[in-house]
């Protein structure tokens, strides 16, 4: 019994430290301010509002329909999390460069946002919150459920997550005026060095996986068993 409230603590503990990092409002904040630019107070609270909504259908989403997706396609869980961990650490990367550029992606989000009414969720939602990250990271997390409450416990993460969003998203405005850009900036550097180990962690438990696979330990023996046995 304490064994499964332990584990279901722990999954809906860690899908708010792995999602969370992510998603990164922090980093959203500019942008959002930027394609919501003209808007009444009223109006950015509102496509935040849905913007949130729209991140717990798609992650949610991706937590329950992932696993069947994998296994159509032959993609084993090593083998995601190796992806995901390049992809969060690409991230992280980026985040970490002080004088990036602006991101291709970003640029034509910007873009493309301030020629549309409603930017709740293309591009706020997706790609800007709900990424191909924070989806690699979520569909990972469903390999360790094994019971229909565990993907409560990781469905209530996300939404805790998507309402951490909110409420930063909400104060992006007055948190602009008060740490300006070096304070964000500096901020954002510290979430994208925090990215960069957790994508380097994900890498190595993926290899790691890989290596004591019994299957595939068992299929290297046999491969060199059979060699060594036709050399003779």
């Amino acid at each position: 019994m304490h064994e499964s409230i332990f584990k279901l603590w722990g999954l809906f503990l860690g899908t708010i430290i792995g999602i969370l990092p992510i998603m990164n409002p922090l980093a959203a904040a500019p942008t959002f301010l930027a394609i919501t630019t003209g808007d009444s107070e009223a109006r950015r609270i509102e496509q935040v509002r849905k913007a949130c909504v729209y991140v717990v259908f798609i992650l949610s989403g991706s937590l329950l329909c992932g696993s069947f997706v994998m296994n159509f396609f032959g993609i084993s869980i090593p083998g995601l999390r190796i992806a995901g961990g390049i992809i969060v650490a690409g991230i992280g990367m980026r985040m970490l460069s002080p004088n990036r550029p602006e991101g291709t992606r970003n640029r034509k989000a910007h873009q493309e946002a301030l020629a549309k009414n409603d930017v709740s969720f293309s591009p706020l939602a997706m790609p800007i919150l709900g990424g191909p990250g924070s989806i690699s990271v979520t569909i990972g997390f469903a390999s360790l459920a094994t019971s229909w409450l565990h993907y409560v416990a990781i469905i209530l993460g996300i939404c805790v997550v998507a309402l951490a969003c909110y409420l930063f998203l909400r104060l992006a405005i007055r948190m602009n005026g008060v740490l300006g850009p070096t304070g964000i900036s500096a901020m954002t550097q510290i979430m994208g060095l925090l990215l960069m180990c957790m994508g380097v962690q994900f890498v190595v438990n993926g290899a790691v996986s890989i290596a004591t696979d019994p299957e595939i330990l068992k299929t290297i023996r046999d491969v060199f068993f059979v060699s060594g046995a036709t050399t003779q």
